[in-house]
């Protein structure tokens, strides 16, 4: 029709959407959801209600809703019947694997094994960089669930599923690592509060010397904050120098620190942090010290200091420094997952590792 815009190419929309050409062409073979209109002997061409579609596809399926019944309820929305322009697949011979589901990310899907929903549609988001629905995704999740499961069962499994992919793919993906953690991030600092109005001396929260994964003590911060605890957070890589004056300057209840490598995990500094003691004369106190991380595994720790398992150990044991009750539904057995303190291989370097 005269006047009528001819629409954009498949390569356009898959930058525009965020997935590769060659996903779009599996959504089109596999579920139907390809352009209305096809011009003969011509390239793809595909309209704004097209454009729409697709769209809506993507948000679907960042929710963690399976391709094919995000596709139906894309094309419904678009007006075709559910199961319109559906082809049904030609029987696989015997004993013959399944033809692969691409998803979102044309044959970039991440190892996630057995998870919640709400992990396939984040690893979604996150192939295809789509930051508004990873930051929706995330901060659901924390006002589904709370700070610690959406950690233990959400980010976590997602976030080692994008390094497990990263250290088996020759170092591709490390853009998707980079913004997943930097959602995570964003998310956790902002359900995290500075102060809780309640006079108490705080948590104090740091990454050893050289040490710059802050991802679990962030996590910690935001739990600490939910549970209305006091925190300072004094990130990455904080020098012993600055740690001590810290701890002296605060006077907090109790000191975590992260080591995620046994290289950086330094007990002579725990020691020294465990021996700071502040307050009058003849009634001084010296903080309860939190070794967290692998990299303090295999070594028990010394008076004055406690190693947690993860993260539900670790928020309990600082509660009961400030004489609070452990809520019930979060106690856990000893074999749940601990994804703060656990002996697991360490997230790849990108991972939580920026300054």
């Amino acid at each position: 029709m005269a006047g009528t815009s001819p629409g954009i190419t498949t390569g356009a929309l898959a930058r525009r959407l965020g997935v590769s050409p060659t996903t779009i062409r599996s959504w089109e073979q596999r579920y139907g959801i390809g352009p209305a209109t096809r011009p003969d002997g011509k390239h793809r061409r595909w309209t704004p209600s097209d454009v729409a579609m697709l769209e809506e596809m993507c948000r679907l399926t960042a929710s963690g809703i399976p391709p094919a019944e995000a596709a139906r309820a894309a094309r419904s929305n678009r007006g075709e019947p559910s199961g319109a322009g559906e082809e049904s697949p030609a029987p696989a011979p015997s004993g013959s694997a399944p033809p692969p589901d691409h998803g979102p990310a044309g044959g970039g899907g991440l190892p996630l094994g057995d998870v919640r929903q709400e992990c396939r549609g984040l690893a979604r988001a996150a192939i295809r960089l789509d930051a508004p629905a990873m930051e929706t995704l995330l901060e659901q999740a924390i006002s589904d669930y709370g700070i610690v499961t959406a950690w233990e069962e959400v980010m976590v499994p997602t976030l080692h599923a994008v390094g497990r992919k990263w250290e088996s793919s020759n170092d591709r993906y490390v853009e998707v690592e980079h913004m997943l953690s930097w959602q995570v991030s964003t998310v956790l600092r902002r359900a995290a509060t500075a102060s809780t109005g309640r006079p108490m001396p705080p948590v104090l929260l740091a990454c050893v010397p050289s040490e710059t994964h802050t991802l679990p003590l962030e996590a910690l911060t935001a739990a600490l904050s939910e549970r209305g605890l006091a925190t300072r957070m004094l990130g990455g890589a904080v020098p012993a120098e600055a740690l001590d004056a810290a701890v002296r300057r605060c006077g907090p209840a109790a000191v975590v620190l992260w080591s995620q490598a046994r290289s950086t995990a330094s007990h002579a500094l725990a020691r020294h942090v465990a021996g700071v003691t502040f307050g009058l004369r003849g009634a001084r106190t010296a903080p309860l010290v939190l070794l967290a991380g692998p990299g303090w595994a295999g070594r028990a720790p010394d008076s004055g200091m406690l190693r947690p398992r993860g993260l539900r150990e670790a928020l309990d044991s600082l509660s009961r420094v400030y004489g609070e009750p452990v809520p019930e539904p979060e106690r856990r057995s000893a074999a749940g997952p601990e994804p703060l303190g656990t002996d697991r291989p360490p997230m790849s370097p990108t991972a939580a590792g920026r300054p």
